[in-house]
Parts: structure tokens; C-alpha cells; sequence
């Protein structure tokens, strides 16, 4: 009982500057069974930057956004994989890990952008516009992956769709990253008009309040987010993107107009460094809690499998963007 005391003492003072003293209790029992449960099972923690900090900070074995998770994914060496975030992530680590068992806490943990569209929607696309690739963000589902000819994330999206050396590109599902790529390169893009939920509520007008209000406001904006509150911040990048610039411009305050755990997770490195905290949750992020990723892992809860004829076209998708 003592080193488990120990332990979770340790790890909240890695996150007292974002987790309340009183609420700290709370998580300790579960966060020292999942410590236990990941040694005896030989599994690792996958977690995207928009969980809580007590998962992002004190369970993870590995973190980052969407493109850092898809490589990470590809050199676990445990045999479970436990995804803290949404399904289509989930989908992503077993098709990189077809021999591995691959768990999701919460069956229900989706995405807006990955609903918008389906494998149906991308073959009438190829019909409408013959011979153009299709480029697929990695916010979809292993089917929609399937259908397409290389994936991309928000981190790399335009160097994937310049890699295909070719005059024009169907990008699915998101809109406004599709234009926000589109006005950095030369490439046409064909777009769907897919949203996420979180990112196309941030508007110019927010923008310029929060400059207002926050004098000398640095804004970092994802490119999920529409083009005209792109054109108004100082920077725009993947959540990855996001976390270097804080880490080598220091800004003395910042704004990231993305999922508000980010902003939680990247103060916990950064005390000298002000966040103006706009907060936009992504209601199926949130879905995942400590208390589902121990249920997951004590009763491998809920394994994760996609159909074969899928899994192999849609892995070829994602290890072409791997390989760029």
C-alpha cells in the first residue's frame, strides 16, 4: 500500500498544476490497478492529446496526435494495445497490429467526421470525377480507408496530397481542412463537406474577441477549423504542430482553438507560459475515463476487428502515408 501511495503521490505532482486537490482522490484506485493490469498483461496505453490528464499524463505509455499514434502504433511490442480515444483511432492501431489485440474502452467513443461519409460516398465520388486519387484523413472509418488511395492526417495532409505528383485530389471527409490545404499548395482539391463538431464552432468573430479580452494573445487555430479562423490566427497547425510551437516560441499566453484537453496537457510542461482556455469538448473523447480503460484491460473490453477484406486495402491506405 505504501508504494502505491508513492506512486500516485509521484504522478500528481506531474499534474497538480490541472488537477484540483480534492478531485485527485478520485483517480487514484483506478490509475494504480491500470499500472498493475498494463505490467501483468503486457499491454500499453495509446492516448490522443485531447484526453484528460490524469489519462494523457498518468496511464499513456504513448501520446500524441492522430499521425505520432498511427507510427507509434506500428512498433508496439505488447500484445495489447488499449486506444484512450475514438474508434476510428482504434481501427487504425489494429490495422497495424492485425495479430495484436487491440481494445477500445467505449464502443460509442465516434467522430463527427468519420460519420459523415461512407465507403459508398467515396466510390461516387471516383465515379463523378474518374482517374482523380482520393486522399482520406485518417478521421474515417478501415471501409472508407479502403476505398481510398492514400491517407493523410491534419500534420501532413499537404505533403501527401504534393507526394502524388498530380494536377488534382478528391479530399474526404473534412471540408475545411481540405481548403486550408488548398491554399498552401498549387494542387487542386475536390472536398466533402464533412465537419468536426468541436473544430468548425471556433469563428473569426471568436477570434477577435478573444484578442480583446486576452491583450497580446497568441492564437494557434488546427486547420479542422474553418478557413476564415485559420486566416485570423497567428498560426495553424496539427495538434503536434501546436505543442513544438509553444515548446520553441514560448509565448508568454496562447490560445489553441482545438478540443480543450489539449490546452490541459501541454500546461502541464509549459507553467511559464499563460493558456486562455476557450473550451470546445469533443463529447466522444470524453467518452473514455480511467474507470473503462481498467474495465477494458481486466476483461478485454471491447476488442476491436475488422473484416479482412477491409483490413488489407485500407492498411495499404495508411502505410503508403507512412512511408511519405
Amino acid at each position: 500500500m505504501t508504494g502505491a501511495l508513492s506512486t500516485a503521490a509521484s504522478l500528481y505532482e506531474r499534474v497538480r498544476r490541472v488537477i484540483p486537490p480534492v478531485e485527485w482522490p478520485a483517480f487514484t484506485s483506478d490509475i494504480e490497478a491500470i499500472l498493475t493490469l498494463k505490467r501483468d498483461r503486457n499491454a500499453v496505453i495509446l492516448a490522443h492529446n485531447y484526453q484528460t490528464p490524469e489519462i494523457f499524463h498518468c496511464v499513456a505509455d504513448i501520446v500524441g496526435d492522430s499521425l505520432a499514434l498511427a507510427r507509434k502504433a506500428a512498433t508496439v511490442e505488447a500484445q495489447i494495445i488499449v486506444v484512450a480515444g475514438v474508434h476510428f483511432m482504434a481501427e487504425t492501431a489494429k490495422l497495424l497490429n492485425p495479430n495484436k489485440i487491440v481494445l477500445i474502452p467505449d464502443l460509442s467513443a465516434g467522430c463527427s467526421l468519420a460519420d459523415s461519409i461512407t465507403a459508398q460516398d467515396v466510390r461516387l465520388m471516383r465515379q463523378h470525377y474518374p482517374g482523380v486519387p482520393v486522399v482520406t484523413y485518417v478521421n474515417t472509418s478501415a471501409a472508407v480507408k479502403a476505398e481510398s488511395d492514400i491517407c493523410c492526417t491534419s500534420g501532413n495532409a499537404r505533403a501527401v496530397v504534393e507526394s502524388l505528383g498530380v494536377p488534382r485530389v478528391i479530399m474526404v471527409p473534412d471540408e475545411y481542412l481540405a481548403k486550408n490545404v488548398a491554399a498552401e499548395t498549387e494542387v487542386e482539391i475536390i472536398a466533402w463537406k464533412g465537419h468536426c463538431e468541436v473544430h468548425e464552432r471556433f469563428t473569426a468573430a471568436d477570434v477577435r474577441e478573444l484578442r480583446e479580452a486576452h491583450p497580446g494573445v497568441i492564437v494557434l487555430a488546427h486547420p479542422e477549423c474553418p478557413p476564415e479562423t485559420v486566416a485570423e490566427a497567428e498560426f495553424s497547425g496539427s495538434t503536434a504542430a501546436m505543442l513544438e510551437y509553444v515548446e520553441r516560441k514560448k509565448p508568454s499566453r496562447v490560445v489553441l482553438l482545438t478540443e480543450c484537453s489539449m490546452s490541459d496537457n501541454v500546461a502541464v510542461a509549459h507553467p511559464e507560459v499563460e493558456f486562455v482556455r476557450p473550451c470546445n469538448l469533443c463529447p466522444h473523447m470524453k467518452r473514455i475515463t480511467l474507470a473503462n480503460i481498467r474495465v477494458a484491460l481486466e476483461e478485454n473490453r471491447h476488442e476491436v476487428r475488422i473484416d479482412p477484406g477491409i483490413a488489407g486495402r485500407a492498411r495499404r491506405s495508411v502505410e503508403r502515408m507512412l512511408s511519405i
